[in-house]
């Protein structure tokens, strides 16, 4: 039998929160417990939402949960990240009221589960007791075999079991300065600079960081000063801002871990909505590492084509570059290539037995429910899977409605009739995806602009 444990600092456990159990909610297969002052989410939130303290809880970001819950059993089941028989230890440094870790506990498949180490770490008292009421089963936190132990500091713990995963209290640098994982989550309000660094040294020799950035505005080049401060790049507010905020965070990301002697390879990079999430392979390589910058430069927007990737703008170039940032791949095509619509559904979506159980616990959930559910899960993964191997390698990306503009003509066709096209004159095409209307394509500039002026919009 495997034990498992939480781990607290300070807290009494056995104290219910206030509220409890405030309106039951479901994400994935997962019931979750909303405060009694937090309305109903619709099942298509979008951007962020208002910090209400501790238990704050976005459902904006239940896409990004779920393909945290995708990526983590596709590592488990084609082993990419350890071999068969090696547990993996899975950390989430700022869990809030564990959504995250309670998903890849509940709907992560049973035959992987006993591989998993998961710990939620948190330094809220409140929005850790609302996390563990709320794993465990709906009931007050168990509070029997209690054990006092000392961590590597000499600090006094609480650790006792419940079902499968370990909660701690600790300061998030410090919590992963503690212990070493395979995986580590980071998904902080606001900018995630201040953890990264330790994340990145927190990692095994193989692992995979998981970062949210929801401050977009320095991220795109809306905030320069913030940009400059944070990132240490500048950025220009156009069609390729998103697709530029996603390679600014990776660009940090990598110069990090080349500072310690690792190198990252993308696995899955987006923008979505209103924060930039990015899953990233680390390995430790110090050839690697020290020709990290082969995978940085800038994108300067040209006269002849859109953009181009270039190591460094001249003095006149440097108004019309973006960056430093990322100009390598965002995608690994294997891995995000699995990230399909019947994966998800697989994975995430609950039966209809196990939807009755959940009822049975106090889950209302009406038809449409289950309609707006389904649609949201299809929505997590739509395009991705489409666009992997474009996102794996080198590629074009445009937006349609700067197309007319480009290629002359006074309106544009169908994306979809664009991809098609592209497709059948044996080039790749893809949605990008993204919430604005982009494509990829690894077929010449002149080559899409001839497609789009065979369409006549006079």
């Amino acid at each position: 039998m495997i034990i498992f444990w939480i781990i607290l600092v300070d807290m009494d456990i056995t104290v219910i929160p206030e509220g409890w159990p405030g309106n039951i909610w479901l994400e994935g297969k997962t019931i979750v417990h909303l405060q009694e002052g937090q309305e109903r989410p619709s099942h298509m939130p979008r951007g962020p939402a208002k910090k209400t303290g501790g238990g704050f809880l976005n459902p904006a970001m239940a896409p990004s949960r779920t393909r945290s819950v995708l990526l983590l059993k596709d590592a488990l089941q084609h082993n990419w990240l350890t071999s068969p028989e090696k547990p993996v230890r899975a950390f989430d440094a700022l869990c809030s009221t564990g959504v995250r870790v309670r998903r890849w506990r509940n709907e992560i498949p049973d035959e992987f589960q006993p591989r998993l180490r998961i710990t939620g770490n948190d330094l809220n008292d409140f929005a850790l007791s609302w996390a563990i009421n709320s794993h465990n089963n709906n009931l007050p936190a168990y509070t029997e075999n209690i054990e006092m132990n000392h961590d590597r500091y000499g600090s006094m713990v609480q650790r006792v079991p419940v079902n499968g995963i370990y909660f701690q209290k600790l300061d998030a640098k410090l919590a992963m300065a503690d212990a070493s994982y395979q995986w580590i989550d980071i998904d902080p309000f606001g900018s995630p600079v201040p953890f990264i660094d330790s994340a990145i040294q927190s990692l095994a020799r193989t692992g995979v960081l998981e970062v949210t950035a929801t401050d977009t505005a320095a991220l795109t080049g809306s905030s320069l000063s913030s940009q400059k401060r944070r990132y240490g790049a500048q950025g220009i507010v156009d069609d390729y801002a998103h697709d530029d905020a996603v390679r600014v965070l990776l660009g940090l990301i990598a110069k990090t871990a080349a500072m310690h002697d690792r190198v990252i390879r993308p696995i899955l990079s987006l923008f979505d909505g209103h924060h930039v999430r990015v899953s990233v392979l680390v390995k430790t390589s110090k050839e690697a590492a020290s020709n990290f910058q082969e995978q940085l430069g800038y994108r300067l927007r040209t006269e002849n084509v859109p953009y181009e990737f270039i190591k460094y703008p001249s003095a006149e170039q440097i108004d019309l570059a973006s960056g430093p940032l990322w100009i390598g791949p965002l995608m690994d095509k294997e891995i995000a290539g699995r990230l399909t619509e019947e994966c998800v559904i697989g994975t995430c979506l609950p039966t209809e037995i196990e939807l009755a159980e959940l009822i049975d616990k106090g889950l209302e959930w009406s038809d449409q429910d289950i309609e707006h559910a389904t649609r949201e899960m299809i929505r997590s993964v739509r395009h991705i899977s489409a666009a992997a191997d474009l996102l794996s390698r080198d590629h074009l990306l445009l937006s349609l409605n700067s197309m007319p503009r480009l290629a002359g003509t006074r309106g544009a066709p169908k994306l979809d009739d664009v991809i098609s096209d592209l497709i059948e004159l044996g080039h790749g095409a893809a949605r990008y995806p993204d919430m604005e209307p982009m494509f990829v394509t690894d077929a010449g500039f002149d080559e899409v602009i001839a497609v789009f002026r065979k369409y006549h919009f006079d």
